[in-house]
């Protein structure tokens, strides 16, 4: 009897102490510095755009076809965010077991998604996270307007002037005994594409 209350406790300590790094280290996550690196890999209907710096005037023209609405029933959109993510402590590990993403144009909510792959950062140093995005630009059409998506995308594109606000805001999902639990605030990140008017 005694050896199995020795051994439940030396389990309870041991779980008690894995919960307590869990959340000692999304902690530390949430007290990253959180800058924005580089949009790459734009794709929009099957047109590779890289890093969509520059446009070629045949893009601009398919483009504006594309994003006319009418052309295509689908209109799918990829890219990666790729944000720098700094552990500023000296001590504290930074520990997440994936994060729910929420990304906003202009505040037009782009998407939403998540990333499930665990993500370390020592004391002191940076990694660049990144959000690999995906969604059919005619499902958001439906919810706003083409007109609005339509402007929105061009001036994230730098087809016309005029830049676009960003809002990042990630939400850190931490592994609680066995389950993975979102915390309830969000860090938001905010950065400007496109051509300054």
């Amino acid at each position: 009897m005694r050896k199995a209350i020795i051994i439940l406790s030396t389990l309870f300590l041991l779980f008690s102490c894995d919960v307590v790094n869990q959340l000692g280290g999304a902690y530390n996550f949430m007290q990253c510095n959180y800058d924005y690196n580089s949009i790459e890999n734009v794709e929009i209907a099957g047109i590779n755009l890289g890093k969509a710096k520059s446009v070629s005037v045949l893009q601009i023209a398919s483009l504006s076809t594309i994003l006319s609405g009418k052309a295509l029933e689908r209109i799918p959109f990829s890219m990666t965010v790729n944000l720098d993510v700094e552990n500023p402590t000296k001590k504290g590990t930074a520990i997440l077991n994936g994060m729910a993403y929420v990304i906003e144009l202009n505040d037009v909510k782009f998407t939403t998604g998540s990333i499930e792959t665990p993500v370390r950062i020592e004391p002191g140093q940076s990694e660049v996270v990144p959000l690999l995005i995906g969604l059919d630009l005619k499902n958001l059409m439906d919810s706003y307007s083409q007109e609005q998506v339509a402007t929105e995308m061009n001036r994230f594109l730098s087809i016309s002037p005029g830049q676009t606000k960003v809002t990042v805001k990630l939400c850190p999902k931490v592994l609680f005994g066995k389950k993975i639990i979102k915390t309830p605030t969000y860090i938001p990140v905010t950065f400007y594409v496109g051509k300054k008017t």
